[in-house]
């Protein structure tokens, strides 16, 4: 979970290092991903199985979500794709015996004022690449994904990056409570129906913003979680 925002002033927290997000390298923006994208959007339209999060329920996540987004050969050829973006053999990710993610793989539904962005970084110990396919062609650009970095007392600017030993943002900061100001969005990619954004899973980011009220004009992703 991300750090959860909180107002009264606390502890300075830890700098972290920064590394200028570059694109070919920290991240890649993969357009008309899928041929079948208007079938795979039908089908997780059709879902009845979705686990509900708040305001649905009394939940720490937000919105709706459901498994698998992708059909295995869907999925295969994604994760091809990804593994030539990023020069590697194969990517995969960790199975629930190794520790895994329940949410790769996983479509998530958020609409405007269920949630606000929550800069964060996905766990070192379970993914190295993480991603995000859009997959509502009526979805504004603003509601992409940005990429975050710490906002620091009297101005200053911080860090995006998680490194070892840490393997998340929560345990980088040593909180999970953090003052409302401690960060800033360095930029956003904006969101486009059938693109997949592909970053690594140790930079800060969260979803830029939500919209729609209804199954069908909420904001709707896929995530994934790889390792490489």
């Amino acid at each position: 979970m991300p750090p959860q925002l909180r107002r009264p002033p606390g502890p300075a927290l830890p700098v972290l290092p920064y590394r200028k997000p570059t694109r070919g390298r920290d991240y890649w923006v993969l357009d008309d991903v899928l041929p079948t994208i208007d079938e795979i959007r039908a089908r997780c339209l059709a879902k009845q199985d979705w686990d509900l999060g708040y305001p649905h329920k009394p939940e720490a996540w937000p919105g709706m979500r459901a498994m698998p987004a992708l059909e295995p050969d869907e999925l295969a050829h994604v994760e091809a794709l990804v593994a030539r973006t990023v020069g590697v053999d194969r990517v995969w990710a960790l199975g629930q015996a190794e520790g895994g993610t329940f949410n790769h793989n996983c479509v998530q539904v958020v609409g405007e004022g269920e949630s606000e962005p929550r800069p964060h970084t996905d766990s070192r110990a379970l993914c190295r690449y993480a991603a995000v396919l859009y997959l509502n062609p009526g979805v504004p650009k603003q509601a992409g994904t940005s990429f975050y970095r710490q906002s620091l007392p009297g101005g200053r600017l911080g860090g995006n990056v998680v490194l070892p030993p840490h393997n998340n943002l929560v345990e980088a900061l040593g909180t999970r409570y953090v003052p409302a100001d401690s960060f800033t969005e360095d930029f956003a990619v904006p969101h486009r129906y059938n693109r997949l954004l592909l970053y690594s899973a140790n930079l800060m980011h969260t979803a830029t913003g939500y919209w729609g009220s209804t199954l069908e004009d909420k904001r709707m992703t896929a995530v994934f979680f790889w390792m490489a």
